[in-house]
């Protein structure tokens, strides 16, 4: 029997919400233009800023995740810049101490939840717009396109500091060796988990001992499932696992859709691992499984 689930609506904001007024919010669009691979190893992100430029909400602007909001000189194509680097790129683009932040995207708000998170993660609060520009446009609401005016940048915020919400490298390996409390939960869908579809990163499957409960199987009709529902289907994956979760999925992107998610629905105690398959799989030396006829294969 699911408990009772305290939902937390705080982390989205509705189309018909944010139309109502949509000056009196700063608002970003994350998107990253991200094609399928065409084979093992085929990993392709790039700016969305083309997207953005093509169609998008009046007055928000482009925050590029592999630029400003991405840590330089890691070797990975996602990583969460520190606090005083994160603050300052939102600065860059005008958001001021007492702004209230919006974030979406043309993705089914998988890239705007990565940065919800890395927000999340130095205590500036945030919300995601409910099914994204699909819903947005969907409803005909206002549309502009064209480049960005230039912005006037402003003070960064000052005293901004971790609050842990992500994990590294060797955070996993301690849990995959039994050394720290904790499950791995892989958010990418079931065939990448069990390692039968072809993949971005440098070997298939998933982390030794994970649980699979799929980012995508948040959402419905582009919106995310009622949290009852979330609770139901993380309860079926997550039976008696033990805390805190330590999502992850192939570059750190979907598994915080999957965070969004859970937190939406009144979980707590998460962590997303940063570098995810993409760093993981990057160490032959690091266990990787896939599953065969429903087994663990090495």
């Amino acid at each position: 029997m699911t408990e009772a689930v305290s939902r937390d609506e705080t982390v989205l904001i509705s189309a018909e919400e944010l139309a109502l007024d949509p000056g009196a919010y700063t608002i970003l669009h994350a998107t990253v233009s991200f094609p399928k691979p065409r084979f093992d190893g085929d990993y392709r992100p790039e700016s969305g800023y083309a997207t953005w430029r093509e169609a998008h909400l009046p007055g928000s602007v482009h925050a590029d995740l592999l630029g400003g909001f991405s840590a330089p000189g890691t070797g990975l194509h996602f990583s969460r810049p520190t606090p005083d680097d994160l603050a300052a790129a939102l600065a860059d683009l005008g958001a001021t101490p007492d702004t209230d932040l919006v974030i979406y995207d043309d993705g089914g708000m998988t890239w705007a939840s990565r940065l919800w998170w890395m927000l999340r993660d130095i205590g500036i609060a945030a919300r995601v717009l409910e099914g994204g520009f699909a819903r947005w446009a969907a409803l005909r609401l206002p549309v502009e396109s064209g480049d960005a005016t230039e912005r006037r940048a402003v003070t960064p915020r000052t005293g901004l500091t971790d609050r842990g919400l992500w994990r590294d490298r060797d955070d996993v390996l301690a849990v995959v060796s039994g050394d720290a409390p904790g499950t791995l939960v892989c958010a990418l869908d079931p065939e990448q988990f069990a390692g039968t579809a072809t993949t971005r990163y440098a070997r298939r499957g998933h982390i030794a001992g994970s649980r699979n409960l799929p980012a995508k199987s948040m959402l419905a009709d582009g919106l995310l499932r009622p949290a009852r529902q979330v609770a139901e289907l993380s309860d079926a994956a997550l039976a008696e696992a033990p805390r805190p979760l330590i999502l992850y999925c192939g570059g750190g992107v979907s598994a915080c859709l999957l965070a969004l998610a859970l937190v939406r629905a009144g979980h707590d105690d998460l962590a997303v691992y940063d570098g995810s398959l993409e760093e993981w799989t990057a160490d032959p030396a690091l266990p990787m499984r896939t599953l065969e006829n429903g087994k663990a294969g090495a």
